[in-house]
């Protein structure tokens, strides 16, 4: 049974940076692809960034790019978000997810649609 736990998640001034992680477990993860998304209050789930495990490419939200970076730890089974240059706007609720089915390049996994396993988030909230 995949496992999915987010944490690094907190309270920071705009302009500063945060680290969020999510430990993986129950499965291999060296054929999936990992995912980050955020969701603010009253509004929908919104893609921020994916890996492939495999060989590590990635794919990222043009709101993201070039301020948050996405990694993975073979070794951890643990997937990061460092995000710098925080903006009050990123304040959301971040989720880790997590799809066997590797296949396709990175927009393929810029919906929710691909995934089949999700964790139960962290909070980031960015203040002005």
């Amino acid at each position: 049974q995949v496992q999915l736990v987010e944490s690094g998640g907190g309270l920071v001034q705009a302009g500063g940076s945060l680290r969020l992680s999510c430990a993986a477990s129950g499965r291999t993860f060296s054929s999936y692809a990992m995912g980050w998304f955020r969701q603010a209050p009253g509004k929908e789930r919104e893609f921020v960034a994916t890996i492939r495990w495999s060989e590590g490419s990635t794919y990222y939200a043009d709101s993201v790019q070039g301020r948050f970076s996405i990694s993975r730890d073979n070794a951890k089974n643990t997937v990061y978000l460092q995000m710098n240059s925080l903006k009050p706007e990123d304040t959301a609720v971040y989720y880790c997810a997590a799809t066997p089915r590797a296949y396709y390049h990175g927009s393929y996994y810029s919906t929710v649609r691909p995934y089949d396993y999700w964790g139960q988030g962290t909070q980031v909230t960015v203040s002005s």
